[in-house]
């Protein structure tokens, strides 16, 4: 296995490891937001706005890494170092 297969590896579990986590993030505060709102509907602004600045914040921090993980694959900037050492 060359060295290039394990950058294209560690990329697609950061963006598929990355994306599970924001998925199980958005859908366990989404049902809770829906339990509370049901139990305080007065409530149900301030809980919305919230919610959806979470929801901002755990999409950013998923692009992010898609971001990181497509910028090693593209121009990886510990490639020279890694084929310097002895295999």
């Amino acid at each position: 296995m060359e060295l290039i297969s394990y950058v294209a590896l560690a990329a697609g579990l950061i963006i598929g490891l990355g994306a599970c986590g924001a998925c199980i993030g958005i859908g366990i505060m989404g049902s809770k937001y829906l339990e509370s709102a049901a139990r305080q509907p007065e409530l149900m602004g301030e809980l919305q706005t919230k919610m959806f600045l979470l929801v901002g914040l755990i999409d950013a921090a998923f692009i992010i890494g898609t971001g990181i993980a497509l910028w090693f694959t593209t121009a990886n900037p510990f490639l020279a170092q890694l084929q310097a050492l002895p295999h």
